[in-house]
């Protein structure tokens, strides 16, 4: 079955910048059509909603907060993990080479955790009890000697390990330590870097900066005097036959919904391209970081068993939910989806029902034949998560990612996980660790200004400020959006 949509949905799709034939209705179009017929032809005044609600703003308001801030950057630290395991390779019968933590960064050893004395960038100590996991085997060992990027073990059951020829195949995960009696944490004749010494906790640090964002309307002081035949309805709530109220309306709750699609869609700016010359003042620090790109970088992406639709059946989920387990283990997610993967999750859930290969099952809970079903879920309990689904309409609509998605479904973002509940973190900006929202928007605010959503009127119609014969209103903010702890985010694509 296919569905062919109409060739002409909408007579006017998108605002423009011009007066075109399809901008008004024209009465004297043709001789037998227009003013000079006979027939006086009967005219609706209301204008028709065939949209529905158009905006797509509201999404984080439901996941996030909005915090001041007075700073050109916003910077935060996250904790590191809290035991030690690194991958490397095994370069002969003894011999550990450090590549990389587990997470798979720092794969030339530059800032892994110095958690001794000297030059080395790992935190295994001597007289430390050490699991070695290649594809072949898996070892027990007690370290005996650290150098600056490799660790000396020694087996416990005399065993051979073999050596590796290739980068990050060997896992080490420290378990303990062991010690003889009556012995010191090192000895006095040892090496300083084969000396015990204390481990320092590690974190990383993140950063974004704000953008600045700008909109205006403009209408003449004639055209604003000037009342219309057609009665409109407002995205605000006005109504009335003035059409620069809605052009208003419309141009003001466009910006609201930029404001949120900036927070997800933006990137970081690369100076070799042009975007940066285009940005007064901008110079190497122009984009900023927004949740996609956010998640892409620091997340985790799931594509689905099918590569169609994500997550989408118990398998699917059963790996998103070991990837969980590998992260923060947060055992609440809120997923907003577009509708083919809600669509999609709705079926799985409904042929858990033994009964729904066969049909529908009656007399359960006065399931009679004569109501209503229900096909549709709202969230589901798998292992120790909850789920809970909601429709993200900025995935679904034509006029915005919908046909996106549609264009290149390959990169096709058709959903995000998002942890539910704050995260504690440090905060460089007010000194202090603090508990926030996983995602937060930041706006620049002050005494003197408040960069939230700024809106002010210029030109000389109702409150005179300019020889301008027109009215002008000006929206501005610059914002940008934290994703702290974006490793316990999950991108559907």
């Amino acid at each position: 079955m296919a569905i062919t949509p109409g060739g002409s949905l909408n007579s006017v799709p998108a605002s423009v910048q011009q007066t075109l034939s399809s901008n008004y209705l024209d009465l004297a179009a043709t001789a037998n059509e227009g003013w000079a017929q006979q027939y006086v032809p009967d005219l609706m005044e209301k204008e028709a909603e065939v949209f529905g609600p158009r905006t797509i703003s509201g999404f984080l308001n439901q996941v996030g907060a909005e915090e001041a801030m007075t700073a050109d950057q916003v910077v935060w630290s996250e904790q590191g993990r809290l035991h030690l395991s690194y991958k490397g390779k095994m370069t002969d019968g003894t011999s550990f080479l450090v590549q990389a933590d587990i997470d798979g960064a720092d794969s030339d050893n530059s800032g892994i955790s110095n958690g001794h004395t000297g030059e080395v960038r790992h935190g295994i100590r001597v007289n430390d009890t050490v699991i070695l996991a290649d594809a072949n085997a898996v070892t027990k060992c007690l370290v005996t000697a650290v150098s600056t990027d490799d660790i000396t073990v020694a087996t416990y059951d005399n065993s051979t390990i073999t050596a590796l020829n290739t980068n990050q195949t060997t896992t080490i995960l420290v378990y303990g330590s062991e010690f003889g009696k009556g012995t010191n944490y090192h000895s006095a004749a040892a090496a300083d870097t084969d000396r015990r010494g204390s481990n320092e906790p590690s974190f990383k640090s993140f950063k974004n900066k704000p953008i600045i964002m700008k909109d205006y309307y403009e209408v003449s002081g004639s055209d604003a005097s000037r009342i219309g035949w057609v009665e409109i309805s407002t995205e605000g709530g006005q109504s009335g036959y003035l059409w620069y109220l809605k052009a208003e309306s419309d141009t003001r709750a466009r910006f609201a919904d930029y404001i949120e699609m900036s927070m997800l869609e933006s990137v970081n700016g690369d100076t070799a391209g042009d975007a940066d010359t285009l940005i007064s003042g901008a110079g190497a620090a122009f984009g900023t970081e927004g949740l996609f790109a956010a998640i892409e970088s620091r997340g985790n992406t799931t594509s689905g068993v099918t590569g169609v639709n994500a997550a989408t059946d118990l398998a699917e989920f059963d790996a998103i939910l070991a990837e969980f387990d590998k992260q923060g283990a947060i055992e609440e997610y809120m997923m907003f989806v577009n509708r083919s993967t809600s669509l999609a999750m709705d079926d799985m859930l409904a042929s858990m029902n033994s009964y729904g290969a066969g049909g529908t099952s009656y007399g359960v809970f006065n399931n009679s034949e004569d109501m209503a079903l229900n096909l549709g879920f709202t969230g589901f309990r798998r292992g120790s998560y909850d789920f809970y689904k909601s429709d993200f309409r900025y995935l679904n609509d034509k006029a915005t990612r919908g046909s996106i998605n549609d264009a290149n479904t390959a990169n096709a973002v058709r959903g995000v996980m998002i942890p539910a509940g704050t995260s504690s973190v440090y905060d460089q900006t007010v000194g202090q660790s603090m508990k926030r929202p996983f995602l937060h928007v930041r706006y620049r605010a002050s005494q003197t200004d408040d960069r939230r959503m700024k809106s002010w009127v210029t030109g000389s119609v109702g409150a005179a400020t300019t020889a301008l014969d027109a009215m002008q209103i000006h929206m501005l903010t610059e914002r940008c959006l934290i994703t702290q702890g974006a490793n316990n985010f999950m991108i559907m694509k």
